[in-house]
């Protein structure tokens, strides 16, 4: 069976993480941002959603594990500034509905929500330049950087919180990450 497992940045919706995953059929597990790299199994992570970009333990470490991972809010920052792109704080603050604008139809996690989705984001910080070989596959009024991705590695990042009810098509992203975990 596929494994995907959280990697616990200390989001409040951490939990809601992993239960959707399972909720999904796949195994995921809560583990810790300071597990060492070589301690993982899994086929896939998700750098969950947290508080403070100083938190994220060995988040960075994991980005070398040659295995698909979803950054969600706080994890896609992570991802984006552990690999040489910007972050910084966003115009809008706190958590709120936005409408986001899907940029490619084609990317295999986000292309499925095209042209466009509802979703519950928070923006009191966000990626400002994505890194070399990202694509930005997302953008709304609020935030021109919604999601990204870099299909040749694998990796993808999503501002909003596709775990959450309040997000209109949520399982949408997880399940197209899933995907590429098989």
């Amino acid at each position: 069976m596929v494994r995907i497992d959280v990697v616990d940045l200390h989001g409040q919706f951490t939990h809601l993480e992993r239960r959707a995953f399972r909720d999904l059929g796949y195994e995921s597990d809560l583990i810790s941002n300071e597990t060492p790299p070589a301690a993982i199994e899994a086929d896939g992570l998700v750098l969950s959603g947290g508080p403070d970009i100083g938190e994220i333990g060995r988040a960075g470490d994991y980005l070398d594990l040659e295995i698909p991972v979803l950054g969600i809010c706080l994890g896609m920052q992570a991802m984006a500034s552990e690999l040489g792109g910007t972050v910084g704080p966003g115009d809008y603050g706190g958590y709120a509905d936005v409408d986001v604008e899907i940029l490619d139809a084609d990317d295999p996690v986000f292309g499925p929500l095209y042209p466009e989705t509802q979703v519950w984001a928070s923006h009191a910080d966000e990626v400002k330049r994505v890194p070399e070989g990202f694509a930005i596959t997302a953008r709304s009024d609020v935030c021109e950087i919604e999601a990204m991705s870099d299909t040749d590695r694998d990796f993808y990042g999503v501002q909003w919180h596709p775990e959450v009810a309040h997000t209109a098509e949520g399982e949408v992203v997880l399940e197209g990450f899933a995907s590429r975990c098989e």
